[in-house]
């Protein structure tokens, strides 16, 4: 049985019951109460009704403490987010699910989180959650029948190193976390068109913020993309740049009166010059001297990734390779200059291309008066089976599986 409605096995239905009785004082609270909402969450907790009670109720709360109820009125995006943050809603698929539309490689992570706080993005996410939840409402009305969840298209094309920006990437990771523990079952399918090379890592970093629900509706889209997606959205509801026939009024084939296509935050916007950074640790370098950082990096793939701050003055870094036992194995890999990481905090990253210790170094050598106190923080994220593989095979698409 799948556990909706019409298709409830008697202990199932039981269940049910049971649930609707113990939320009975939370049904004024919630957007929703009739069986299909309620079997989301029954669901999204293998029916253990304790389980999904505690988790209805914590989302009862959310809402409250968020103002989620009167989010789209009475609450107004940042202009830099409005302005920069990509992503729309943009026609329906086949069955009547709204479809939206993640634009990820003109996103500029850093500029952003620069011009905005954590918690105007969270509040953004939450604002376009609703507008969704929303929707499906509305074709469920319009259409007779039940719409609960929507189908996203993450377009990829550009994604680089940039958007594995540490800071980027937690911001993302929280605002996943929220997505699944207030909106259950509310993800239908996840097409990935045009995966750069880089994907399978980017996908590593974030896997551990889904569930393997989640996870296993996220289709991996090769070369024939725009095939696949016809296959899930009728030709009039897909925009002509994804390979169907929809475009804005005035002819625009990429809807951009729908999508938001992002792009570089002007400086103009920038409201700090650095985003927190919670460190691991740190060193004091003695005047003339270095301090060096060794991590033996077993597979050809594998990402790299540093931040650091200094006290008081700037400090030399650099990324060398020492590929065999000798001093003459050793190659810069990012070669050492000095970095302004007392007024900005540095951030950076590299794609080990080839197995080895790589060496991060700190260098106050050239320093004659002057100590220097780093605080750093480095991840070591290993390669998938796909890292160099890129995109699927032309088949069509894949189960992420293989790049978990």
């Amino acid at each position: 049985m799948s556990g909706r409605v019409g298709d409830l096995s008697p202990e199932q239905a039981e269940t049910l019951t049971e649930f609707r009785k113990r939320v009975e004082n939370l049904l004024p609270d919630l957007p929703a109460h009739h069986d299909h909402y309620l079997l989301r969450w029954l669901r999204a907790r293998s029916f253990n009704v304790q389980k999904a009670e505690e988790m209805i109720r914590k989302h009862v709360e959310f809402r409250r403490q968020m103002k989620v109820d009167t989010i789209i009125s009475d609450w107004k995006p940042p202009e830099v987010i409005e302005k920069y943050f990509s992503g729309g809603l943009c026609g329906y698929d086949q069955e009547g699910s709204p479809v939206w539309y993640d634009v990820l490689g003109p996103l500029d992570p850093k500029g952003l989180l620069l011009s905005a706080s954590k918690q105007d993005f969270l509040r953004t996410k939450i604002m376009h959650t609703e507008i969704l939840r929303r929707e499906c409402q509305r074709q469920s009305e319009k259409l007779g029948k039940n719409i609960e969840s929507i189908t996203l298209i993450y377009d990829c094309e550009g994604l680089g190193l940039k958007h594995l920006w540490k800071p980027a990437v937690d911001a993302y990771g929280e605002i996943l976390t929220m997505f699944e523990e207030n909106n259950p079952e509310g993800l239908k399918k996840l097409f990935i068109i045009k995966a750069p090379k880089i994907f399978p890592m980017a996908f590593n970093l974030i896997k551990h913020f889904l569930c393997e629900e989640t996870r296993q509706k996220i289709i991996i889209l090769g070369g024939n993309w725009k095939e696949v997606l016809l296959k899930h959205i009728d030709k009039e509801q897909l925009p002509v740049v994804y390979g169907g026939t929809l475009t804005d009024p005035d002819g625009d084939p990429q809807c951009k009166t729908m999508i938001n296509y992002g792009g570089l935050v002007p400086r103009s916007y920038y409201v700090q010059d650095s985003v927190k950074v919670q460190y691991d640790a740190s060193v004091t370098i003695s005047r003339g001297s270095m301090f060096q950082l060794e991590y033996d990096i077993p597979s050809a793939g594998s990402l790299l990734r540093w931040q650091f701050a200094s006290d008081g003055a700037d400090v030399g870094f650099g990324v060398n390779l020492r590929a065999g036992h000798k001093a003459a194995d050793t190659q810069p890999v990012l070669p050492s200059e000095r970095y302004n990481a007392h007024l900005v905090p540095e951030d950076g990253s590299l794609i080990c291309a080839q197995p080895g210790v790589y060496v991060l170094c700190f260098d106050n050598s050239y320093s004659l008066l002057l100590s220097k106190k780093v605080s750093y923080r480095v991840q070591v994220v290993p390669p998938t089976e796909d890292t160099h593989r890129g995109q699927t095979s032309s088949g069509g698409s894949s189960d992420p599986s293989g790049i978990r």
